[in-house]
């Protein structure tokens, strides 16, 4: 099925329902939540997808575990999505909270063949077949570290939410601290107890996160002279570090992509 509403085949006996949508550039899909499962993928652009308790950036040509009842939103940065909407009886190995993971060659010819599925397909035949398939591809995906926590307290929250849209390298401890009325080392014991991190290491993830867009259409040494980086090689250094990919990677991945 290609841009249909969920809404519209939800109540569909089956226990996936594959949907591939177009999206407009930097289209925001708002805040809402599915009775099922959700794998998003994006075969194009980069997404970025926020909880109540953190946020996840995923590259093109890869995608995310989304569980079922979880409130969430989607900004779509030039994105060309695949969803598979799934039962939870049918997934109970699936993951409490979002996963942004790493998609097979195999998972991702898989999403073009079940693009095309009905709702309603035939689960004793070929298209039942894909469907086990895709729920056995999906088990085995390893998760990538592109994930931020966020805090639990408001006042950290709206200091992290800010940070997001405009992640400026000369920000300190000492900054953050004073905006909410704290001493520095009362506040970064509060920062760490509630997201596992220092503040610094999530403003040095959060920076590295902004990047995986800017790769699209920039090259490596425009994108580290903007996040604040002396040297190509120390961002490609840091990036490659923090998340185990290099920051090439992520641009080869969007050709590959419009090539198909």
């Amino acid at each position: 099925m290609r841009n249909v509403p969920l809404s519209e085949v939800d109540g569909v006996e089956r226990d996936v329902l594959a949907i591939a949508t177009d999206y407009s550039p930097g289209f925001l899909l708002d805040w809402h939540e599915h009775r099922r499962a959700q794998f998003l993928y994006g075969a194009t652009g980069t997404m970025i997808v926020d909880t109540g308790d953190g946020t996840w950036t995923v590259p093109t040509a890869q995608g995310v575990m989304i569980p079922p009842a979880i409130r969430h939103r989607v900004r779509m940065l030039d994105a060309t999505t695949s969803s598979l909407y799934i039962e939870p009886v049918a997934v109970p190995w699936w993951p409490s909270s979002c996963v942004v993971v790493e998609v097979s060659s195999l998972l991702r010819e898989l999403l073009l063949v079940a693009a095309d599925l009905p709702a309603a397909y035939d689960r004793g035949g070929r298209d039942g077949a894909i469907a086990a398939l895709l729920l056995f591809e999906l088990s085995t995906l390893g998760s990538l570290p592109l994930h931020l926590t966020l805090p639990a307290s408001p006042d950290l929250v709206a200091l992290c939410r800010d940070y997001l849209g405009t992640p400026e390298a000369g920000v300190t401890n000492a900054d953050w601290a004073g905006r909410v009325a704290m001493s520095e080392r009362a506040f970064t014991r509060k920062f760490v107890r509630e997201t596992g991190i220092s503040p610094a290491a999530w403003r040095l993830r959060a920076r590295l996160l902004a990047a995986i867009p800017m790769l699209r259409s920039q090259p490596v040494t425009r994108v580290a002279t903007s996040l604040g980086y002396a040297s190509p090689a120390a961002f490609s250094y840091a990036f490659s570090h923090e998340f185990g990919m290099s920051p090439s990677a992520v641009g080869r991945r969007e050709g590959i992509s419009r090539r198909q």
